[in-house]
């Protein structure tokens, strides 16, 4: 499963705008044709803390969901009814968002590809976190001692990738650009001996017709 290419593009640009040094970029850098040409190069630049974070966060999250079922169960006559659609809703959407947030944070930072980690980023601080915190801080859906634990300890998994990916998309991103211009470099300095060749050539065929 691959992301869509309008998706990619515009985690691209966002990845621009927000990441990069804008002195070290330009826009070929950004281009869909560099990202699906350059090669992986040597230097390892994702994120072992981050990696570690995700395996953790992997086996975590069914024994949160199993939580917030029970904890649903055991408390859901006495919620009112609008808390209890919500408290649904968000525990599909989480579970969905999840596994698809999990699936580019592991595809971005194995592979160090800034669209996928770039949405993974996005999932996790404007989705993931608030709807997390809501069922972390919103008295009215009587909260459970087992709700309350794992609500934090999602929340910390959650505040420490936000924090992790942020630093490794800037380093990956500005990586990126500086092999860009390096490689620009070697181009025109492979193609300087063709054109000297060229002019020896030039200046003896003049020298014998003469």
């Amino acid at each position: 499963m691959a992301l869509l290419e309008p998706v990619r593009q515009r985690l691209t640009a966002f990845s621009r705008t927000v990441f990069a040094e804008t002195n070290r970029t330009g826009p070929g850098v950004f281009s869909g044709e560099y990202f699906n040409n350059i090669s992986p190069g040597n230097e390892i630049i994702s994120s072992l803390p981050l990696q570690m974070s995700l395996y953790f966060n992997v086996f975590f999250f069914p024994f949160w969901w199993v939580s917030e079922v029970i904890g649903l169960q055991l408390k859901y006559p006495v919620l009112q009814d609008f808390y209890k659609f919500i408290i649904i809703t968000i525990v599909i959407l989480m579970t969905l968002i999840e596994i698809i947030r999990l699936y580019l944070g592991y595809m971005g930072n194995l592979q160090e590809k800034v669209p996928e980690l770039a949405g993974f980023w996005l999932l996790s601080l404007l989705l993931q976190l608030p709807l997390i915190l809501f069922l972390l801080l919103n008295e009215g859906i009587e909260i459970l001692p087992l709700e309350r634990a794992v609500h934090i300890v999602f929340t910390l998994f959650l505040t420490f990738e936000v924090a992790v990916a942020f630093m490794t998309l800037k380093r990956m991103v500005n990586h990126l650009a500086t092999r860009f211009h390096m490689r620009q470099f070697d181009d025109v300095e492979d193609l300087r001996p063709v054109q000297g060749n060229r002019e020896t050539n030039v200046l003896w065929g003049t020298g014998i017709k003469t």
